[in-house]
């Protein structure tokens, strides 16, 4: 199954996250499909910048979403 999730990058205590499209067989840190967006949430107001025409894609292809990045896109009105 293909999950949409987010990756952790960066420093420390400078969070940073990728939104991801990976084989949800693998770990969090495992093979990435393709890199979706950003989100950086220490920001104010906090950063995020994603490729909606890619989510709708994979979404249709039956990809799942985290809960968590599931938020962030409804929040931005993209699902």
């Amino acid at each position: 199954m293909i999950a949409i999730r987010l990756k952790k990058f960066g420093r420390k205590h400078i969070q940073q996250y990728r939104i991801v499209v990976e084989d949800s067989r693998y770990t969090a840190g495992g093979r990435v499909l393709e890199v979706l967006g950003n989100f950086t949430p220490k920001s104010d107001p906090y950063k995020f910048t994603i490729d909606a025409e890619k989510v709708k894609q994979w979404v249709g292809k039956g990809a799942q979403l985290s809960s968590r990045v599931r938020s962030l896109l409804e929040a931005q009105k993209i699902l």
